[in-house]
């Protein structure tokens, strides 16, 4: 009787283990359909705030607004991408940054920027967007940007230039 009880116990326990096992697959399949559709090149066609302030967001020292046009490629089966400013007025002379990044829950886009000579592992401050809008060839990213005890809200625009 008693190996009986610890063959049932052992077994309820083995299907309760296998059943978590396949709704935590399911709910890691489903982020990553969310997070493929992100997969190639982008452009930031707009960046909207409220414009009495002055913005100067992921620490590059240049206004939002010198986004407006720049490239971002995404690249999510080694998680890894860059983004490109053009650069010209006082947006200084143009760059790209290397960056890693991944989608969270299915709607907060992280990255972190990736300085030459480093690696990921070693850069633990990065940048949190909450994903809104996102269609096949459209998303846009909201990030919340402190600011005199309070928030300004930034949305960059994005439409897909390449690569599905």
């Amino acid at each position: 009787m008693k190996k009986l009880l610890l063959a049932g116990l052992l077994g309820t326990s083995l299907f309760a283990v296998s059943c978590s096992g396949v709704k935590n697959a399911q709910t890691a399949q489903g982020q990553r359909s969310e997070f493929l559709k992100m997969k190639g090149d982008w452009q930031i066609v707009s960046v909207n705030y409220e414009k009495g302030y002055k913005i100067k967001p992921f620490d590059d020292g240049i206004d939002a607004q010198c986004f407006v046009g720049s490239h971002w490629r995404l690249i999510p089966n080694n998680w890894t991408g860059a983004y490109t400013v053009n650069g010209g007025g006082n947006c200084g002379g143009g760059f790209t940054q290397p960056i890693k990044f991944e989608i969270k829950n299915g709607s907060t886009f992280v990255f972190k920027k990736i300085a030459d000579g480093t690696k990921a592992k070693q850069n633990i401050a990065g940048y949190s967007l909450d994903v809104i809008n996102q269609t096949t060839d459209q998303f846009s990213l909201e990030q919340n940007v402190p600011f005199d005890g309070g928030n300004v809200k930034v949305v960059y625009n994005f439409e897909r230039t390449g690569m599905k």
